[in-house]
């Protein structure tokens, strides 16, 4: 396993460095000048000069990525004399925008991020799953057929129309929920709850659904197989046989999904955030793209790439875990 996992930690660094190497590539040798979108419009020839300067545009493409390498573990400096940006680890480049580190940022929105991606994700494993098992267990059934179309249905509703209709039903028609707008869970950990709870659902119902079809197909070919109907004839609980020998055993290709899904919204769920008005990383990415501001884009992209990478890992290590069968 320790030999597993270090040629996995090698196959993630080489994932992230080429992710890194195409993205920086991709944003920095465009035709649009990051100089020109972080002075501004009115910016004069002289002071787009010192901004190039500043943000080390007027090196050789080589030297920009090598600079960038070293700043993301050491740190690094921007300008010189007495207009020196000192940008900490782990940074990611500075947004003349904000006027800050692009870390900096990041790191003040992804609490909200992270907040609205786990909780999403309980909801729609706890729905998707329970649909999809009942769905296995009574296959050709009225209720398999019922939770099937529910779900079809459900996965077709785009997720910008689910949250404008939760919004109108839940808070500006019935008033049960005042509109969502974040608070930290140490200051208030009910109305952080209550503020996240129709982005929670807005979410939860779209992924859910595709998690009720998933499971239903893995839970109907794994409770076929024969080690399923050895443990019935052993006369072990019916619980004990759905829960222990089949659903764990259906449980893998619902990880698979679940480490993707997951990782990409850790890094924020743009349409949500935007829609409900969260300051999450998603927003942040929105904002960033409207304002052109580049070092915030591919710091948003890097952290993406990241999250997605580390949860394909952990998911891969959970297998045997889930599946004992994945140890030999």
């Amino acid at each position: 396993m320790i030999l597993y996992l270090g040629r996995r930690l090698l196959g993630v660094a080489g994932i992230l460095l080429a992710i890194c190497a195409i993205t920086f590539t991709i944003f920095y040798l465009l035709p649009n000048d990051p100089a020109g979108a972080a002075c501004g419009k009115t910016c004069s020839p002289e002071r787009l000069a010192e901004v190039r300067t500043a943000m080390g545009l007027d090196q050789p493409v080589w030297r920009q990525f090598t600079d960038y390498l070293v700043g993301i573990f050491a740190g690094r400096e921007y300008g010189s004399g007495t207009g020196t940006l000192h940008c900490a680890f782990p940074c990611l480049g500075y947004s003349y925008e904000y006027s800050m580190p692009v870390w900096t940022l990041l790191a003040d929105r992804l609490p909200v991020s992270v907040s609205l991606a786990l909780g999403a994700a309980v909801l729609w494993l706890l729905l998707g799953l329970s649909a999809g098992v009942v769905s296995a267990l009574r296959k050709g059934s009225l209720t398999d057929r019922s939770l099937m179309v529910v779900s079809v249905a459900t996965a077709s509703l785009p997720v910008y129309f689910t949250s404008i209709m939760l919004i109108w039903g839940v808070v500006r028609t019935a008033g049960l929920l005042p509109y969502p707008a974040y608070t930290e869970f140490t200051d208030d950990p009910a109305g952080w709850a209550s503020n996240l709870l129709l982005p929670w659902l807005a979410l939860a119902l779209l992924y859910a659904a595709m998690y009720a079809r998933q499971s239903r197909n893995s839970m109907i070919e794994t409770m076929a197989e024969p080690y399923i109907r050895t443990a019935r004839a052993k006369g072990l609980p019916a619980r004990t046989v759905t829960v222990k020998h089949g659903l764990r055993s259906g449980m893998t290709p619902i990880l698979t999904i679940f480490g993707i899904d997951l990782g990409g919204l850790l890094a924020g769920a743009v349409i949500t955030e935007s829609i409900f008005g969260l300051p999450g990383v998603g927003r942040l990415f929105y904002d960033a793209l409207v304002r052109s501001d580049q070092p915030v884009i591919l710091g948003v992209t890097l952290l993406a790439a990241f999250f997605i990478v580390v949860a394909n890992l952990l998911v891969d290590l959970l297998y045997a875990y889930v599946d004992p069968r994945v140890r030999y």
